[in-house]
This record gives structure tokens, sequence and C-alpha cells, in this order.
């Protein structure tokens, strides 16, 4: 393994880790293990890692301003969450035609709205969509038809929104107007066969996206023209997603999982690298 690449020491590996997301207001690292399911903490000031299981499988956490609670997407659908009291309340279910559906990733627009995709739990059937949901608790849905809707994010202006077909092998771009409109949805990616799939993705202070790659055990940053600028290799075949954190935002965690992979050590660990550029800041739902 690269010297600038670390394994996070923690008791327990991920069925499914996914949806890292630095909350600077806490100074943790928070990300999920769907299917276990539980929601994982590490603090970054001391190392100190914390888990917490959840009744049904939790696929994001992302904070809302100015409030200690979060929003989660559940298969349920969006629910509020404390940690502190360990609360979940329901806000409602974007997909209740399709309840062998969860949610499946999401990230945070400039507008502080979320973007969220979902998919069918067993992945049998094509039924995933790309859902937003406004800060007043609204939501609507905004495309499909996906089988596995995976990895938003943004261009460095925001006027750019990036979203994965994983089962498609492909992502996608929409350009997003100020309203939350999304219109010219075209092929950003496609990934050859040995690159695995697309699954979670970030965007770095240049402007260059990180992209998680499932069976192809390794990350790679692409340019906003798509692409390749660098491969990293990690030792866990099924990568699926990364994020910025720290003061500096210079620390990249990548979350693994060991499902499909048991036979690997490294397989469901927290990688932490060193890759020489920093993020964006992390952004807070707006409602």
């Amino acid at each position: 393994m690269d010297p600038q690449t670390r394994i996070v020491a923690r008791a327990a590996r991920d069925r499914l880790g996914e949806g890292p997301i630095w909350v600077p207001e806490r100074a943790w690292l928070f990300w999920v293990d769907i299917e276990a399911p539980a929601l994982n903490w590490l603090d970054l000031s001391d190392g100190a890692t914390g888990r917490r299981t959840f009744p049904e499988p939790l696929g994001w956490i992302i904070p809302r301003a100015g409030r200690r609670d979060f929003v989660v997407g559940l298969k349920s659908g969006f629910a509020t969450y404390d940690l502190e009291a360990d609360r979940l309340v329901p806000i409602g279910d974007p997909e209740p035609d399709y309840p062998d559906n969860r949610l499946n990733d999401a990230k945070v627009d400039f507008a502080g709205r979320i973007w969220a995709g979902s998919m069918h739990q067993a992945e049998t059937t094509v039924a995933g969509a790309l859902h937003r949901l406004d800060p007043d608790l609204t939501w609507q849905r905004m495309d499909g038809e996906y089988g596995v809707a995976n990895g938003p994010t943004f261009s460095l202006d925001g006027r750019v929104i990036y979203h994965s077909d994983s089962a498609a092998r492909t992502v996608y771009a929409f350009d997003l107007a100020a309203d939350g409109t999304l219109s010219g949805k075209r092929a950003f990616l496609r990934f050859p066969d040995d690159w695995g799939w697309p699954d979670g993705m970030t965007t770095d202070a240049e402007g260059c996206l990180w992209i998680a790659h499932w069976g192809g055990g390794r990350i790679s940053r692409l340019d906003p023209e798509g692409r390749l600028m660098r491969v990293v290799p990690l030792p866990a075949p099924n990568i699926t997603s990364c994020a910025f954190a720290g003061e500096e935002l210079d620390r990249l965690f990548v979350t693994s999982a060991a499902r499909g992979a048991e036979d690997v050590p490294e397989a469901g660990a927290l990688f932490e690298l060193d890759v020489g550029v920093v993020g964006l800041p992390p952004r807070a739902f707006g409602g």
C-alpha cells in the first residue's frame, strides 16, 4: 500500500461503507454502513471512532444548517435524526409506489437543497431515480430510470451536477439552474469494463472529480472535461465513496465494502489518503 495511504484503526469493518461527510462544527467525519445498518463517525482530533445501529438501511447523513440534528436517507424515505437523543422523525417517502427501493447517496448543492438517488434494494430491477429535497421539506423526482443511482457531486461553480447510474457504468452531467431545474443531460464518462462501476464522488478545489470504483480497487481523478488525471490504487476491490475533511480540507477519506470481498482483510476499511490537493467546504441542508 502507498505510504501516503493509511487504514483508520477501528474494531469493525463495513459491510457496505458509503457517504462520507465532514462536519466541521463537530470536527467529525461521518459515514454509513448501509447494510449493517449503522452510522459511523471519526473524531479527527484524537482518532476516536463510534458506531450507532439503525433500524433500517441507511443510505446517507447530512447536517442541517444551524441545527444539531441531521437529515438521513432511509429505505422508508427522508427523515431527521438527532444523534444525541438517538431519535428518528420521518419527513416522507419520495417513492411510495416502490416499496422495494431505498435511498442511496446524496449531496447538498449551493442553494442548500439535497439531491438524493434511489435504487431497487435487491438490484434486480431498474427502478431508481434522482430526487431533490428542498429546504421547505418538499421533494420532487428529477430524473430516472436508474439501475443504481449514485454519487452526486457538483462543478466548481455549482452550475453542473454529476450523477451516476452505476449499473450502466455511466456518469451523467446535467446543467443545474438557480431554481433547481435540470437540463442538458449528457454522458460525462462511461467506465470501461476493467474500471469496474462508478460509485460515490467528490469535487476538489481545482474543479476535478474524484470517483470511487466499485469492483475496480481504486479512486480516479478526472478534470471537468472527463480526462483521466490520476489513479490511486487501494487494497480493497469495492471502493464506494470519498470526501475531503479536516481543518484544511486536505485529508481525503475513502469508504469501501466487505460485501463480495469477505476474504480481503482490507475490504470494508476506511482509508485516509494524502493526495496533495484540497477539497471544497462541505454544505449543510438549508431546511
